[in-house]
């Protein structure tokens, strides 16, 4: 008789059904205890627009109002080191963001507590002369990203040397430099780092990396010889790299998804839009146009990829992903020109594409035929791309206020919560809560207990 069934006696057949029923009802009981420790441990946001890259949270319970200067909701608020427009990343109970010690000249990778702030530990990642950069940009703007075992983070490395701008419409002269994307643990300690190429550019730098598989990938997206790199997660070392035709400066970070059975590396810049395959870099469709440059960041609703665009004309495509090759003329499903988004990136929800322009307005679209269901100002400039929650949208402006809205046929603002200073970065949404980049502060709000 099984030993692990010792109350079942009268038969073999009725010791098996036994055991059977045991062993199910474990199994349901470690799913329920699996789901409920989920739901308990929270949601992290592990890279540029969370843990799917497209700006949307499973977190039910964060909050919507908060004051940064009142403490409304306010759970922490510690000063900044240094300087930048990269997003915090969240994994488990730590937080990493980086950031630019102007003053030393500094790229730095910084760790926090994510329950109380505390800062656990502060690395150089390299020093080197400020770079040439537009004045919206910052000398921290890219993302780090973990796989919660390594943190991996880019920033451009230049000498000081001057070389006449590349396609701008005022001469001037600017600083070219290098790619530098590195790793580190979790404790600090420097993995690898490496210089994957060139980067020229005006407008300064902004590559944050995408985890896919052991793969690190970096958009080389310049005004030079552009290039789409994937580096291993272990070593640092080239897997591929691919040049991009027209060699123009963009400042998307990919979207990687299983769109019309194969998995696709979704990406727009060097004045088209274009799917690889993440693990080879191999070209499988693209649509040229509809502009020069592009910054925001692709999404997508299982059906069709949504792309923002850009300078100097603007434009919302949604497309098809099932194409091979050339599809400009085939996949494009429809296209409006009249929102004139360029950096913040759009998010889904449900059935509606909601898009925030630079100019401070809000545009929400019917997600399958383009119909725009209305267009409201909302802030005084986005420059944040939006997240996604419950139903929710959350938009951002560069004063710090941040409009909830609810999306659908028409116009619904469910909370307005201002931060109390300027605020480059977007939001990351986390273990209930939000946290915020100000200009000045690193803020942590949730709901009141």
């Amino acid at each position: 008789m099984p030993r692990c069934c010792p109350w079942f006696s009268r038969s073999k057949e009725m010791v098996r059904r036994g055991c059977v029923r045991w062993w199910k009802g474990l199994h349901v009981a470690a799913v329920l205890w699996a789901i409920a420790a989920t739901g308990l441990r929270g949601e992290d946001w592990p890279a540029w627009r969370g843990p799917r890259g497209d700006g949307t949270s499973l977190e039910t319970d964060l909050p919507i109002h908060w004051d940064g200067t009142t403490g409304q909701n306010l759970r922490w608020k510690v000063p900044l080191v240094g300087s930048g427009h990269a997003s915090p990343i969240v994994w488990q109970d730590r937080l990493f963001l980086v950031s630019c010690d102007e003053m030393r000249q500094e790229r730095l990778l910084l760790c926090y507590d994510r329950r109380d702030g505390r800062l656990l530990w502060q690395r150089t990642v390299l020093n080197s002369p400020l770079e040439s950069k537009h004045a919206l940009n910052s000398y921290a703007s890219s993302t780090p990203a973990t796989d919660g075992r390594r943190v991996f983070v880019s920033f451009l490395e230049v000498d000081g040397h001057l070389i006449p701008a590349p396609n701008v419409g005022t001469p001037r002269d600017i600083t070219p430099g290098r790619m530098v994307v590195a790793a580190y643990d979790l404790d600090g300690n420097r993995l690898w780092i490496t210089r994957p190429g060139p980067f020229i550019s005006a407008h300064g730098y902004c590559a944050s990396p995408v985890l896919f598989e052991n793969l690190v990938i970096v958009n080389g997206d310049h005004d030079g010889d552009s290039y789409l790199v994937a580096l291993d997660q272990a070593t640092g070392q080239i897997v591929w790299k691919v040049p991009r035709l027209h060699k123009t400066r963009s400042y998307v970070t990919p979207l990687v998804r299983t769109l019309a059975g194969r998995t696709q590396l979704l990406l727009s810049g060097s004045r088209h839009v274009a799917s690889f395959d993440p693990r080879t870099g191999q070209l499988l469709w693209k649509v040229e146009g509809p502009t020069e440059q592009f910054v925001s960041s692709p999404v997508d609703n299982g059906q069709l990829v949504f792309f923002t665009a850009g300078y100097p004309t603007y434009h919302v495509l949604a497309i098809r992903p099932d194409g091979e090759g050339e599809v400009t003329h085939s996949h494009v499903v429809w296209h409006e020109t009249s929102a004139k988004c360029y950096v913040p990136s759009p998010v889904v929800v449900g059935p509606h594409l909601i898009v925030a322009d630079d100019r401070g307005t809000a545009n929400c679209f019917e997600a399958a035929s383009g119909r725009r269901l209305w267009q409201a100002r909302l802030g005084s400039h986005f420059n944040n791309s939006l997240v996604t929650a419950g139903g929710l949208v959350y938009l951002t402006a560069d004063d710090g206020v941040t409009k909830v809205i609810r999306p659908g046929p028409e116009l619904e603002v469910v909370a307005e919560s201002p931060l109390g200073e300027r605020c480059e970065a977007s939001l990351a949404l986390a273990h209930g809560c939000v946290f915020i980049r100000g200009e000045r502060h690193l803020f942590c709000f949730g709901r009141s207990e």
